[in-house]
């Protein structure tokens, strides 16, 4: 047996900051399923840019603060730790803000409902 062992809080300041890349990591994956630890620290999506997944998404903050950005109804969502939302499939949305000074530690949950 083979046991993957982490915290999902145990990120180096250095590794992430503002201007570098935002932190993905993939911490399970299945045939229908995959589960992400994603950190920022002032990221955004680019201008024009929307993510538009055939997979439904789960997210939650688990800390710092951010703001979501849906296409259809042009609506701002501000999350706080603890938020989550249920991302329909092909449901276009971006990150329009991430806290500068704080990391943003999102978990998303992929799949197919």
């Amino acid at each position: 047996m083979q046991l993957r062992i982490g915290n999902l809080f145990s990120v180096d300041n250095r590794e992430i900051r503002r201007g570098s890349e935002e932190r993905v990591d993939v911490l399970v994956t299945g045939q229908r399923l995959n589960v992400e630890r994603i950190v920022s620290m002032g990221h955004v999506s680019p201008e024009g840019f929307w993510y538009d997944d055939s997979r439904a998404e789960w997210v939650v903050l688990l800390s710092g603060a951010a703001v979501l950005e849906f296409e259809e109804d042009a609506t701002l969502h501000d999350m706080r730790p603890g938020d989550y939302v249920l991302i329909e499939p092909h449901c276009r949305h971006r990150v329009a803000w991430t806290h500068v000074e704080q990391q943003t530690v999102w978990l998303a949950i992929y799949h197919e409902p």
